[in-house]
């Protein structure tokens, strides 16, 4: 893993990134070059072109990262990358579109920015074909040793199944005789010495999920492996740079208390968050007016009732407010008065409700929240009091999602389906713990650039 302003990227991923921003670099160069012969004008300078080539480079990479292209899954599939790919790059004409609007001195030719666009498609396809077939995405795959065969053993062994995983596990060490969750793990005793086993196996990492350390832990060979370069990582804080996730089954107070992060982020960041929610609730809210209006119409000519739904959710330290969204349920949608988990394929849903809800047309009027400070826009989702005093009981750390202002959108969206039970509820306090620990500017950039990816493709939408 890499990490990138507190932030944990494969680095498959990272460097494939790395390679196709180059390769977005050559596409407009060769454009510019072909182009410039076909019309007889010389041969272009690079320096005299350097605006024009960043911002295409710049555009077109955001779109893919929206279309979800860095996806660990994405980058092994070619069929998925080509789809995704056609779609980033629609994005990128839009995005390119209103940015030479907005900025007259950004002057691509039409013609240039089509050959660009094809060669982009070539040289795309190239990297990722050599990438998954010649260089093998899970060449770069962590190298790891596991201290421990009981039940937190075996939670870390459950990343060999996560496509989002980068890790390799070579062994697993029983470190004590009731330890026997992993039925070919070896035992620690018959290792002639740690760091033999781990040069032999070329590992790079050990990480330790011993039930009990106390007696068990071999702090001298442990540090001799540290001081031979191999990194050392506590189980919960392997989940979490491989998952993007805090595992609740593995932490306790102690690891929340003394891990890294959870520090709120700095007073400028803040600062520059609420700054960019006003400016951009205002420009939002004047773009999207025509589709307010067409929207609200649609639900009072469809279906009885108010055209907004206001309801109370919990926000910033547990401090009620009326959250608002276009109505997409019936009026008597609790007509028993008992506050119920939406379903899917919910009945109670209107037609109106259901495409909205789809396309999350109903989250706009939120905008509002936001403009007043209830909300941000990047944030754990807000829950109705209700649910939060019964999920506060049932699942450990809860309130601790109350830190940060709730947003329209998060980390949870973007890596979990949406869900309506107590277990979904667990699964994203997990991603939002993630959220709130690693907390920065950038990664609320990431996070509202992917959640285009949920919009275009919306997996588990109700």
């Amino acid at each position: 893993m890499v990490r990138v302003f507190k932030h944990y990227i494969p680095k498959s991923v990272f460097v494939l990134g790395l390679i196709e921003c180059l390769a977005l670099i050559a596409a407009i160069w060769a454009a510019m070059h072909l182009r410039f012969a076909q019309i007889g004008i010389g041969t272009p300078v690079f320096s005299e072109h350097l605006i024009e080539i960043w911002s295409f480079v710049g555009i077109v990479y955001v779109s893919m990262l929206a279309a979800g292209l860095y996806e660990l899954e994405t980058c092994r599939d070619l069929r998925v990358t080509l789809i995704r790919l056609v779609a980033s790059l629609v994005i990128a004409v839009v995005g390119m579109a209103v940015v030479f609007y907005l900025i007259p001195d950004v002057d691509i030719w039409r013609s240039v920015i089509i050959l660009s666009l094809s060669f982009s498609i070539l040289f795309i396809l190239l990297s990722r074909y050599t990438f998954s077939k010649v260089v093998n995405l899970k060449r770069f795959n962590k190298r790891v040793v596991v201290l421990g065969a009981g039940t937190r053993a075996a939670k870390v062994r459950e990343l060999a199944n996560d496509e989002k995983a980068a890790v390799t596990f070579v062994g697993f060490l029983r470190m004590a005789d009731n330890e026997q969750a992993i039925d070919d793990a070896i035992d620690y005793k018959a290792l002639p010495s740690l760091s033999k086993f781990l040069e032999d196996k070329a590992a790079e990492e050990i990480v330790i999920a011993i039930e009990e350390r106390r007696g068990t832990l071999p702090v001298d060979d442990l540090l001799d492996c540290r001081m031979n370069g191999c990194a050392v990582a506590d189980g919960p804080s392997f989940i979490e740079q491989q998952t993007g996730a805090v595992n609740l089954a593995s932490v306790n107070p102690s690891w929340l208390i003394f891990s890294d992060g959870f520090g709120g982020g700095k007073e400028y960041e803040l600062y520059m968050k609420r700054l960019f929610d006003v400016s951009v609730s205002l420009l939002l809210l004047f773009l999207t007016l025509p589709i307010l209006i067409v929207t609200g119409l649609l639900i009072v000519a469809t279906s009885k009732g108010p055209m907004f739904y206001r309801q109370e959710r919990v926000g910033l330290n547990g401090e009620p407010f009326e959250v608002m969204k276009f109505r997409s349920m019936r009026t008597d949608a609790e007509a028993a008065g008992k506050p119920q988990w939406a379903k899917k394929n919910d009945d109670r849903v209107t037609t109106i409700g259901r495409i909205i809800r789809t396309t999350r047309i109903d989250e706009i009027p939120q905008i509002v929240n936001v403009l007043r400070g209830d909300m941000s826009f990047v944030g754990p989702r807000p829950e109705r009091p209700f649910f939060v005093e019964q999920l506060d009981q049932e699942i450990p750390y809860y309130s601790e999602r109350h830190r940060v202002k709730p947003g329209i959108t998060g980390w949870a969206q973007i890596n979990y389906p949406y869900g309506a039970s107590t277990e979904d509820s667990r699964r994203k306090l997990e991603y939002d713990l993630y959220y709130i620990k690693n907390y920065s500017l950038f990664l609320d950039f990431l996070i509202l650039i992917q959640t285009v990816r949920v919009v275009l493709w919306p997996d588990g939408v109700r």
